[in-house]
């Protein structure tokens, strides 16, 4: 028998926040990030980009997807962050262990079309080589026509067993 007075999830959350209100300072941050830098990184739950470089809330924008990929919405929200809101260099981050590299798209987007009934043209963007996928989005990102060709442009991968940042080029 399940307890019905214990909290969900999204009730838990609700409380969090009202925790985070009550002590609530950052009214005042510009929403221009003060040191003009935009991140593409994973959205794997082990990866904290703030920590891992030493940012605080309004120093950066932090684009997020899965496998830290220059997908068409990261290039338009990175075409916002520099012509928009004054970015000035990009830092992309892929990671070790990245559940990108465990799958074969097409075998994945069989067993969802069987489970759900749908076909979709989705792509998942998996990839076989980091550091190649890597090197691909920084050149992507250089490559596009809307972003500014002088901005700094830098591939990193951040190992998930020590937390060490190394540069890809």
């Amino acid at each position: 028998m399940s307890d019905q007075s214990a909290p969900s999830l999204y009730d838990r959350l609700l409380a969090e926040n009202e925790r985070w209100v009550a002590s609530f300072d950052r009214a005042r941050l510009a929403g221009p990030p003060a040191l003009r830098l935009a991140v593409i990184a994973c959205m794997d739950a082990r990866i904290t980009v703030e920590d891992m470089l030493g940012l605080r809330s309004g120093d950066a924008h932090i684009i997020r997807n899965a496998g830290g990929l220059a997908t068409q919405d990261a290039l338009r929200s990175l075409v916002i962050s520099q012509h928009l809101l004054g970015t000035e260099e990009v830092l992309v981050i892929a990671h070790t262990r990245c559940g990108m590299l465990t799958f074969r798209e097409d075998q994945v987007r069989e067993r969802l079309a069987r489970e759900t009934g749908a076909d979709l043209e989705l792509p998942l963007l998996a990839f076989e080589d980091l550091s190649a996928n890597l090197r691909r989005q920084v050149a992507a990102i250089r490559a596009h026509p809307w972003l500014k060709p002088d901005a700094p442009v830098h591939g990193l991968v951040y190992d998930v067993e020590t937390g060490r940042l190394s540069p890809v080029e």
